[in-house]
C-alpha cells in the first residue's frame, strides 16, 4: 500500500474518531487482525462488541497500534511485554502531567 493511501485512509478513520472496525483499524495500521485480537486479549485494547465482527474501536486507538507496533518491531518485545511497556509509559506521561501542573501551581 503506497504511503499516501494509507495516510487517507488513517486521516478518514480518524476523522470519524467515534468509531472504527476491526477491518479499518488493521488498514489504517497494516496489522493483521490476529495481532489486534492479541492486544484486546491483553488489554492493551479494549473495543466494544462482543464478538470481532462487532468489534468497534475509538479513533485513538490506532495511535496506541502504531505505538505498540513500534515497540514489538524495534524492542522484540511480545505482546505482554508490548502491554507492559504502553502501561509504564501511560504511566510516565501521567507523572510528567501531574509535575508539570505541581510546578505551574508553585509559580
Amino acid at each position: 500500500m503506497a504511503k499516501d493511501t494509507k495516510r487517507e485512509v488513517m486521516a478518514e478513520v480518524l476523522e470519524r474518531a467515534a468509531n472504527c472496525t476491526l477491518d479499518e483499524l488493521c488498514l489504517a495500521c497494516e496489522v493483521e487482525a490476529e495481532w489486534v485480537a492479541e492486544l484486546v486479549e491483553h488489554g492493551v485494547l479494549a473495543p466494544v462488541g462482543r464478538t470481532r465482527a462487532e468489534w468497534r474501536f475509538q479513533g485513538l486507538m490506532i495511535t496506541h497500534v502504531a505505538k505498540a507496533k513500534r515497540l514489538e518491531r524495534d524492542l522484540g518485545l511480545n505482546t505482554p511485554g508490548v502491554a507492559l511497556a504502553l502501561d509504564l509509559l501511560e504511566e510516565i506521561d501521567a507523572l510528567r502531567a501531574r509535575l508539570k501542573a505541581s510546578e505551574s501551581q508553585s509559580l
